[in-house]
C-alpha cells in the first residue's frame, strides 16, 4: 500500500493502482491498515479501479510517527542552519531506528545557506560524533544537488523512511529525487524559525528501484521500552558491556563501569549526556 487519503487506501498491484477501503472486520480487532503494508484485495468495480482490503500480511516492522511498515532503513534528515540541528531529537529518532533495525543515513540539508564558521562547525561536529559510531553523513543540497547521487545510491531497492522536525527541506528532497510526485514545499516561520507542516500523510514514492516515505514533520518522541533495554540502542557502547563489573550496568552511577571508561575516548561525552536524561527520563515515568 502506497498512500492513505481521505479514508481511501492506494494499493499499487501488477495491474496498476487500486483505491480500496478497509473491510470493518479490522475496526474489530482494533488494527488498521498502514503506508507500507502487503495487503490482499477484493476488486469491487474494476472500471473505476476500486476495491476492498480483506488482509493485511504480517509485518517486519512498523513506526507509529510517521506511521508505516516494512521499512528497510530511516533517512534522518536535519538541516546545518534553520531549523538548527537538534541533537536531542537526532538521538531519539536513531533510537527509535534502531529498535526497528533499521539501517540509518544522516542527511544535513541545506548547505547552500551556510554564511558563518559556525554553521560548519555544526556539520564537521555532527560528522565527528556520528560517522565515527557508524552512521553515514550526507552534506546535501536540494537547491544545488549536492549530495543527491551518493543519496541515490543508499536509497536504491530499499524502502526508507524521510523523517526529521518541519521546515528541514524532506519534501524539498523529495522533489529533487523524483518528479512524478510534487509534494508542498515546508517553510520556515520567520519568528519561531520551526517549520510549518506541510506534509498531511504518510506516501510511498518510488524511486530508485525503491521507495521513499515523506512523512510528517514532528519535534518529539517518547520511547515505550524498559530504561535496561536503552543501552542496547547506542552502538558505541557495544564493545564495552563486557567491561562493566555487574551484569544489569545502568552505566550511570555503578563503578567500574566499562562505558563511562571510554568517555571522552571511543563515546561521545554529549551522546552519553543524553543516554542519561533518556534513562532517567523512560524510569520516571
Amino acid at each position: 500500500m502506497i498512500k492513505i487519503q481521505g479514508g481511501l487506501y492506494s494499493v499499487e498491484t501488477e495491474k496498476g493502482i487500486y483505491f480500496c477501503k478497509a473491510k470493518g472486520i479490522f475496526r474489530k480487532e482494533q488494527t488498521e491498515p498502514v503506508t507500507g503494508d502487503f495487503v490482499d484485495i477484493k476488486i469491487t468495480h474494476e472500471k473505476d479501479r476500486e476495491g476492498v482490503i480483506v488482509k493485511i500480511h504480517p509485518r517486519k516492522n512498523a513506526l507509529m510517527r510517521p506511521k508505516v511498515s516494512n521499512v528497510d532503513q530511516s533517512v534522518l534528515v536535519f538541516s546545518v542552519g534553520l531549523p538548527p540541528v537538534n541533537f536531542d531529537l537526532l538521538d531519539r529518532l536513531i533510537i527509535l531506528s534502531e529498535q526497528q533495525n533499521l539501517e540509518i543515513i544522516i542527511i544535513i540539508n541545506k548547505m547552500d545557506t551556510i554564511e558563518t564558521p559556525e554553521d560548519s562547525a555544526v556539520l564537521a561536529q555532527v560528522q565527528n560524533i556520528y560517522e565515527k559510531i557508524g552512521y553515514p553523513v550526507i552534506p546535501a543540497s536540494a537547491l544545488t544537488g549536492l549530495g543527491m547521487s551518493v543519496l541515490k545510491k543508499h536509497l536504491k531497492n530499499k524502502v526508507s523512511v524521510f523523517a526529521g522536525p518541519s521546515g528541514v527541506g524532506k519534501s524539498s528532497l523529495t522533489n529533487f529525487l523524483q518528479s512524478a510526485v510534487k509534494m508542498d514545499v515546508e517553510h520556515i516561520s520567520a519568528k519561531g524559525k520551526r517549520g510549518r507542516h506541510t506534509t498531511r500523510y504518510s506516501h510511498l514514492i518510488e524511486i530508485n528501484e525503491g521507495y521513499i516515505v515523506d512523512s510528517p514533520g514532528f519535534s518529539s518522541l517518547t520511547f515505550n521500552f524498559e530504561g535496561q533495554e536503552l543501552a542496547g540502542f547506542f552502538r558505541e557502547f557495544e564493545p564495552y558491556f563486557d567491561n562493566c563489573r555487574f551484569t544489569h550496568c545502568s552505566h550511570i552511577s555503578e563503578p567500574d563501569c566499562g562505558i563511562k571508561d571510554e568517555l571522552g575516548m571511543n563515546i561521545s561525552m554529549n551522546r552519553y549526556n543524553r543516554y542519561k536524561d533518556f534513562y532517567r527520563e523512560i524510569k520516571s515515568r
